[in-house]
């Protein structure tokens, strides 16, 4: 039951988050620095998430075969690779590290 409750919290809680986000002025979001700062937070957001995935374990701080995928990636990715191809190497290095006990 009580997950019931925190599911309905959670749906009533991003809805009332959607409606505040319309209710925000057109000219509010027309200032420069709201631009920009809309522009890198989906960017800072998805790298937390990407650090937080690959170096974490609970509470622990960890370094195994997912931050090799991780460096495979940004090799691509400097490399100016194709997102599949990126997202390939990831997968192949990570792989790759596992198989080997890593």
């Amino acid at each position: 039951m009580n997950t019931w409750i925190a599911i309905g919290v959670t749906v009533l809680g991003c809805y009332a988050v959607k409606l505040a986000g319309l209710l925000v002025p057109a000219g509010a979001m027309e200032r420069p620095l709201v631009k920009r700062l809309a522009a890198l937070l989906p960017v800072a957001l998805l790298a937390a998430l990407t650090a937080q995935q690959t170096f974490a374990d609970g509470h622990a701080l960890v370094l195994d075969a997912r931050a090799a995928g991780l460096g495979a990636a940004g090799v691509a990715l400097m490399l100016r690779a194709p997102f599949l191809l990126v997202v390939a190497a990831a997968v192949v290095v990570t792989a790759g590290v596992r198989a080997l006990g890593g």
